[in-house]
């Protein structure tokens, strides 16, 4: 895999890492979140997040990795 390649899939786990993370602040510490009524809109939001960056990161490595 190429260096373009291999930034874009860091990239896109950062993404995962930052989805995850903010998940698990909402449901841990939901009372900590001002002004966010729709705490379960919010998680689904954050796993849309995930799921595509994790497939991407998939779709890399099947047509890409050696």
């Amino acid at each position: 895999m190429n260096y373009l390649l291999k930034a874009l899939v860091a990239k896109l786990k950062g993404e995962v890492a930052v989805s995850k993370a903010n998940i698990q602040v909402y449901m841990l510490n939901s009372a900590g979140i001002g002004e966010h009524p729709g705490i379960v809109e919010a998680i689904e939001t954050e796993v849309e997040k995930l799921a595509n960056a994790e497939e991407k990161i998939e779709t890399i490595q099947k047509h890409f990795s050696k």
